[in-house]
């Protein structure tokens, strides 16, 4: 155990630094960057991190890959031990633009003026809904009952993902709670059942299919072998 008011060995710092960038999640496939080889290094020294990203292509959009950023930085600032924190992403068309405006805490309509028009909270929740209804899909997968309640699912790490994603809605995650509620918390009633889940089915797999897709691309980029 560290002593209290000392800083951890460097090697506690990288293991945290990783186990926080897990949480950051590309906001458009809803998968952790780390799981996505977008994290492409992590150093520390004294205390301070470092921190390189990469994306499947030298044009991924740059409100996503800002997001993105701004959430690894957001994610390692304030970790026991850690004293400064460089996010970088690199080999993209807008680095230079997302870098600086992360560092700086300029928000994205500083960092590209004149090329932008407002922050990204929207955009942040739109793929907050999908996301939430790709992983409703999955823990009602076989579902018999349309009325059942959250506590009747079993445990597993679909209902905890699931979960998750409800709470960042800010929805009802109490165990009596309809699990068939849409993005706005309104219970989907039997009557719409089928033609909800199929609209959710339809949000999980395009989502996974994108997802295989930047896979591909991130490999035949940095020629890594699947």
């Amino acid at each position: 155990m560290t002593p209290a008011g000392t800083a951890p060995p460097v090697t506690d710092v990288a293991a945290a630094v990783w186990s926080a960038l897990g949480t950051v999640r590309d906001p458009e496939l809803d998968r952790p960057i780390t799981d996505l080889r977008f994290v492409s290094e992590v150093s520390t020294e004294d205390g301070r991190v470092r921190v390189r990203l990469r994306l499947p292509t030298y044009f991924c959009a740059p409100n996503f890959a800002y997001l993105m950023v701004d959430d690894a930085r957001r994610a390692i600032v304030g970790l026991p031990g850690v004293t400064g924190v460089e996010v970088v992403l690199e080999d993209h068309f807008a680095s230079g633009e997302i870098n600086h405006g992360v560092a700086a805490g300029e928000g994205f309509e500083a960092a590209f003026d004149g090329l932008a028009a407002g922050e990204l909270g929207g955009l942040r929740r739109v793929f907050l809904r999908k996301g939430y209804v790709a992983a409703q899909e999955r823990v009602c997968a076989g579902l018999a009952d349309p009325d059942v309640r959250l506590g009747d699912l079993p445990d597993s790490p679909a209902k905890e993902a699931f979960l998750l994603r409800r709470a960042e809605l800010g929805l009802d995650c109490a165990p009596d709670a309809y699990v068939l509620a849409d993005p706005d918390g309104e219970h989907v009633p039997a009557g719409r059942t089928t033609r909800y889940l199929r609209f959710a089915r339809t949000v999980r797999i395009s989502m996974e299919s994108n997802e295989e897709y930047c896979r591909g691309l991130l490999r035949i980029r940095y020629e890594e072998q699947p």
